[in-house]
């Protein structure tokens, strides 16, 4: 195993199990039936609204200083050489067939992919610009929060039923914190089938991050 591939089995385990560690510990969600409305309480009074910032804040840091701090080091990005990388490695969307390393979004979706197998929440990437069709709005909530998330730049939070089940949801912006991150997506050739209109810039909302808290039934 590489130092590279040491690193990144540290931050997925250590971000799930801090997140983990917050649901088990402050929170339990119940959904009250009375007059047909939805809430929620928490023990010790820590609502599903503060406990989703709180997944988030840990999520966002994580994402950022990786993109910020490795992948913008790398010596190479999807083949183009980058002036400024110091660490031999590329960045590149094929990572798993080569010695490369994964891409921001590719990285987040290997710990949620870890962290959605606990059960004790869901996260993901969601974007109207989507390149891989698993980051497409799904449902009526992704569908309408999105839209009015990049509208506002402001997160979008809801209650919302899925196949029966009870979920506190909570999307927020996700923005382009780095070079990489614009560059990729402008130059991707799904991205310029599908989008060749759009054209991503530093700072911008290019999607967003929902979680998903399921709550407990009174």
């Amino acid at each position: 195993m590489t130092l590279v591939e040491k690193w990144m089995n540290t931050l997925r385990t250590r971000t799930v199990a801090f997140i983990a560690i917050i649901l088990a510990v402050s929170v339990t969600a119940i959904s009250c039936s009375s007059g047909g409305s939805t809430t929620a309480t928490a023990t010790p009074g820590i609502s599903p609204d503060l406990v989703a910032d709180y997944i988030h804040t840990v999520l966002e840091a994580d994402r950022t200083a990786y993109t910020k701090h490795v992948v913008n080091r790398a010596t190479m990005l999807e083949g183009k050489e980058k002036a400024d990388g110091v660490v031999p490695v590329e960045a590149t969307e094929t990572w798993q067939q080569g010695e490369g390393i994964p891409l921001p979004a590719q990285m987040f979706r290997l710990g949620s992919e870890i962290a959605n197998d606990k059960g004790y929440f869901t996260y993901n990437l969601i974007s109207p610009w989507y390149i891989n069709d698993s980051h497409a709005p799904k449902g009526e909530f992704e569908e309408t929060a999105v839209e009015t998330m990049i509208e506002t730049g402001e997160p979008v939070k809801d209650y919302q039923e899925i196949a029966g089940q009870s979920y506190y949801s909570a999307m927020y912006p996700d923005k382009a914190v780095a070079e990489a991150c614009v560059s990729c997506h402008n130059t991707h050739p799904i991205h310029l089938e599908r989008y060749p209109d759009k054209l991503f810039v530093m700072d911008e909302v290019m999607g967003g991050v929902v979680i998903n808290i399921p709550l407990e039934g009174a």
